[in-house]
């Protein structure tokens, strides 16, 4: 299992606007990921409520997981999602 632990850069965390980007850009890797808030129970990241339903505020630490079996693709899918979340950006980076 690839994971990744990144602190959330939107101010407002991620609710409304920055929880549709995310569950878009998760949407959009081709492999299932996880979200966790701290070591908390991860949940779908494709998923809007799962993603509201952590209340996950900005500054807190997030895991960001996938257990494919295509650790290349795992690990460009997670680097994305990552720099997306820590740096609060308004959509998914084109490259790592």
């Amino acid at each position: 299992m690839a994971e990744r632990r990144v602190t959330i850069g939107w101010a407002e965390g991620l609710h409304a606007r920055p929880a549709s980007i995310f569950v878009r850009a998760a949407t959009a890797a081709g492999v299932p990921i996880t979200i966790a808030k701290g070591d908390g129970t991860p949940v779908n990241a494709a998923s809007m409520l799962a993603v509201l339903g952590l209340g996950a505020q900005g500054g807190e630490e997030v895991v960001l997981a996938t257990n494919t079996d295509d650790a290349e693709v795992a690990e460009v899918a997670l680097d994305r999602l990552a720099k997306l979340v820590a740096e609060g950006l308004e959509e998914l980076p084109e490259t790592v």
